[in-house]
């Protein structure tokens, strides 16, 4: 009986050596258009310029994902954010919103930093 399972295992293990795998490696070349429900929150969008520091958004925001910076503007760490809309609601000038971009695979963490540039 266990050399049946151990024949079958094997054999699985020689056919899987010749066939192309299954997965396909991620592109960043090959933009396809994902349809997204209008409420969605993707990629926070922050208008520096505008922005009058007033600090409130690093008040409510639940992740700790924003943080002043000494001219009294803020930094978004993207990797920390859970994407709730708080600081987009509480900012009183509105400099802060989500844009419809979902994809945040990067291979560099400061890419995910979203700062004056």
């Amino acid at each position: 009986m266990k050399f049946i399972k151990a024949g079958r295992i094997i054999t699985e293990a020689l056919k899987s050596l010749f066939k192309k795998p299954f997965t396909v490696k991620y592109s960043s070349e090959r933009k396809i258009f994902v349809p997204v429900p209008d409420r969605f929150r993707g990629r926070l969008i922050y208008d520096y310029d505008n922005c009058i520091g007033c600090t409130l958004c690093i008040k409510v925001c639940p992740a700790g994902a924003i943080l002043a910076t000494p001219e009294r503007k803020v930094n978004f760490y993207m990797d920390r954010c859970i994407f709730c809309g708080e600081c987009a609601e509480t900012c009183p000038v509105k400099v802060i919103s989500f844009s419809k971009d979902f994809e945040l695979a990067y291979d560099d963490k400061e890419k995910l930093i979203v700062r004056k540039r």
